[in-house]
């Protein structure tokens, strides 16, 4: 195929879109073409077209809808998956297991005399919160790569205190296709790492003795709290003292409630803005709003999660094809996923 000269290259992108799009008026800014018209067939398979077949001349489609109009623009580029440096990946990870391991140690029901005693003892507490942090973050990386999304493994962070790890990320470092992916990437890490949460949290409740306790208890979720009071019955003044089993799978879904707050680029804020679109600019004001308040009445680390919904942006960005919408299944999901937020949620972790 012959290169088009610069002069002809909107002659052969309107060639290539005009089966699908009706085109009403075309439009330059900076290098880019604008194509304003209306879509002639669902919005979910114009874009895939208009994907392969602008990729012939190294442009990339954006889809928006202005009022009755639709806008197909083409942006002069590709995106292309860049190199990641894996090595980064693998020595944080190394560091949070043996992290973690020595933090498992204190909440181990053994005394640890030695190092190794210590670590030997962290073992229950450690795989078993690493082993929920990485199915989610994996479920996340999973669903990136179905969707054609360039994502980078997890980055676990290891702490020397406390649980030993702030948890874990992935970067997507190219926009998603539509909102369908957006959803199905944000919303797979959360269901993944609750799906291990689950049977963690029966088995470790279930090996957790009841001790006389007349302090404060443990700050609980309802789906704790619940299964603590099936599974562990106790009279007042007693408690149940976590097994390090449980106490992993009770962390592991506050990081998923955490997770599944509907703002920034959090988890929740990526399936707000698939179901809710261009409004969570003015949801995430008032998520940020409420987690503030929080922070003032309940625990002083809600300003840390306020900072970081504040920071990541309260506009999110639109994915490639900002007009297709959700369907029946996903939208059913996203309740699932609204009912688990309420269940793991609690306002302080301790």
């Amino acid at each position: 195929m012959t290169e088009p000269t610069q002069e002809m290259i909107p002659l052969f992108l309107q060639a290539a879109i005009q089966d699908f799009f009706e085109i009403h008026q075309i439009s330059k800014k900076d290098n880019s073409f604008i194509f304003q018209g209306r879509l002639l067939q669902d919005s979910e398979r114009a874009y895939a077209l208009a994907a392969e077949r602008f990729a012939d001349f190294h442009y990339t489609p954006l889809l928006r809808r202005e009022g009755e109009e639709d806008l197909l623009f083409a942006m002069p580029g590709l995106i292309t998956p860049r190199a990641t440096n894996t090595r980064i990946n693998l020595i944080l990870l190394i560091l949070t297991v043996l992290s973690t391991l020595w933090a498992g140690g204190q909440f181990s029901f053994y005394e640890s005399h030695t190092f190794a005693e210590r670590i030997w003892h962290g073992l229950p507490f450690a795989v078993s919160l690493l082993l929920i942090l990485g199915v989610h973050e994996m479920g996340h990386y999973l669903l990136g790569r179905h969707h054609k999304v360039d994502v980078t493994l997890p980055y676990f962070i290891p702490v020397p205190f406390g649980l030993g790890t702030f948890g874990a990320f992935i970067q997507m470092r190219s926009p998603v296709r539509n909102k369908k992916a957006l959803f199905d990437v944000g919303v797979a890490g959360p269901l993944a790492g609750f799906a291990i949460a689950l049977p963690l949290l029966i088995v470790g409740l279930l090996l957790s003795p009841i001790v006389l306790y007349n302090g404060p208890d443990l700050a609980s979720s309802l789906l704790v709290r619940g299964f603590e009071n099936l599974l562990r019955p106790h009279p007042p003044g007693y408690v149940v003292m976590m097994h390090p089993i449980a106490l992993a799978a009770y962390v592991g879904m506050w990081v998923t409630a955490m997770n599944l707050i509907p703002g920034g680029q959090l988890d929740g804020g990526h399936l707000m803005y698939a179901v809710a679109g261009r409004w969570t600019r003015w949801t995430n004001v008032g998520i940020l709003a409420i987690v503030m308040v929080l922070g003032a009445l309940a625990w002083s680390g809600w300003y840390i999660w306020g900072l970081f919904i504040l920071l990541s942006g309260l506009q999110h960005p639109p994915p490639l094809d900002d007009i297709t919408r959700l369907d029946g299944r996903r939208i059913a999901v996203a309740v699932l996923a609204l009912l688990i937020f309420a269940l793991t949620f609690s306002p302080t972790i301790f």
